[in-house]
């Protein structure tokens, strides 16, 4: 709530500033500050402004109306009529002298009331009117887990580029300090004009390599914008760093099992069985007999103030005998979307354990990958250290050494970068297989 206050305080900062100048002279408006966002915020954010989100959430609500509905089906209803007309009656027969009466005025007033007392298709109904309304409630829920998934890999994403570029900045300074000290031996007659070429070169490359890199974070930053429903002028910080490594990871099989109980495809799909099975109670339910209660109660007469008062009370036993055969085909349809709607249930199960088992591979691999980049890393470093200094020493030294050791640490930075994504990004997909992206810092 405190995140989203904060996207809203920002936008009608800028609002303001664009249409609060009318009748007075307009003054430079100052730059927009930066909006620092975290990934818990931009998760929360996610949940309180993304148009899909809401969409779901207003889905909930027409499943609460269709509740209601049913509910009221099993409920009394209540009604009354006022009547005041003035008419003429048809008398004798049809002939050559037909006769009528003269006008006269009837007054009717009346209330009349009708209550289900026992209709099982009805009750069945309505119970099954309330599981559907929980599987619009899980459907929201997989719809918003959907969007913070997306929301976190963005983050990633952003966070990812981010490093490049620092990446890519960091080789460009040490290799404008390495051509300084080309250039230096150049002056003494002992580097020749290709060693600087090349030099620069790979100077170039780096700086193009930065620029592709900015246009990444800024990619990356639209992204967020478009998933937080934010206007696309708003300038964003990315606050949090990657995690280095990921720790007290459970057992692939507690992951699994919690995934059962809280994944909101699962609680969604067995509570839509249940669903199915109450409609199909509900259709064979329509052969047994329903109790009807019906009555009314008014005043009759020529005038409003010269009544008399009337009733009806009937109780109605509907016994339903034979329709064609409509209410078995019915039944046999809804008898078929319960098998279906079962075997989904178990391939939304399979598909789970499946993705649970990946993201849990995917961590495990992202995790030797990052011990990996960071053993190559170091050494990649040692070997351009060396290969400095040898070349500063060394009057013979090979030029190539030297690139080498700069071709090779930023290849080893650009692998560190890589594979510290890929643990991240592998840490939500954990969460969204497990269905705890709530929890994810």
């Amino acid at each position: 709530m405190v995140v989203a206050a904060m996207f809203l305080g920002h936008i009608a900062h800028a609002e303001s500033a664009v249409g609060g100048g009318e009748g007075r002279v307009s003054s430079p408006s100052p730059p927009a500050q930066p909006l620092p966002l975290t990934l818990r915020g931009a998760l929360a954010a996610a949940v309180e402004k993304n148009p899909d989100v809401l969409l779901y959430k207003e889905r909930i609500e027409a499943a609460r109306g269709q509740v209601q509905t049913q509910l009221g089906a099993m409920l009394p209803n209540l009604s009354s009529t006022v009547r005041q007309t003035r008419q003429t009656q048809f008398r004798g027969t049809f002939g050559l002298d037909p006769v009528r009466s003269h006008p006269f005025s009837i007054f009717d007033a009346r209330v009349s009331a009708s209550q289900n007392l026992l209709s099982v298709s009805l009750i069945q109904r309505w119970r099954a009117s309330r599981e559907m309304l929980h599987v619009s409630e899980s459907e929201s829920d997989s719809r918003k887990f959907d969007t913070m998934a997306g929301v976190a890999l963005s983050y990633m994403e952003g966070l990812k580029a981010m490093g490049m570029v620092k990446m890519h900045e960091a080789n460009q300074s040490v290799m404008t300090d390495l051509l300084g000290l080309i250039k230096q031996r150049q002056r003494a007659g002992v580097a020749t004009g290709l060693d600087l070429a090349r030099i620069e070169a790979q100077l170039a490359d780096e700086r193009q390599h930065t620029s592709v890199s900015q246009y990444a974070v800024e990619r990356a930053k639209l992204n967020l914008l478009n998933l937080l429903a934010l206007p696309y002028d708003t300038p964003l910080t990315l606050t949090d760093e990657f995690h280095p490594d990921v720790l007290g990871q459970p057992a692939i099989q507690t992951v699994v099992e919690e995934a059962l109980k809280q994944r909101p495809e699962v609680i969604g799909q067995a509570t839509r069985v249940r669903a199915t099975e109450l409609t199909y109670s509900s259709i064979t339910g329509e052969r047994l007999p329903s109790l009807v209660a019906q009555g009314d109660y008014g005043l009759i007469g020529n005038r409003w103030n010269s009544t008399l008062d009337t009733y009806n009370v009937a109780l109605l036993v509907q016994i339903p005998i034979f329709d064609g055969g409509q209410r078995e085909g019915r039944i046999a349809e809804s008898r078929s979307q319960l098998r279906q709607e079962t075997l989904r249930l178990q391939s939304i199960v399979n598909h789970v354990k499946m993705e649970v088992h990946d993201a849990m591979a995917g961590v495990t691999a992202a995790r030797d990958q990052v011990g990996i980049a960071q053993a190559g890393l170091r050494s990649a470093l040692k070997e351009l250290e060396l290969a400095r200094e040898r070349y500063a020493v060394i009057t013979a030294s090979s030029h190539f050494e030297l690139t080498n050791g700069l071709t090779a640490v930023a290849r080893a930075r650009e692998n560190l970068i890589e594979a510290l994504f890929q643990l991240n990004a592998a840490r939500v997909n954990v969460a969204r297989a497990s269905g705890s992206l709530d929890r994810l810092q």
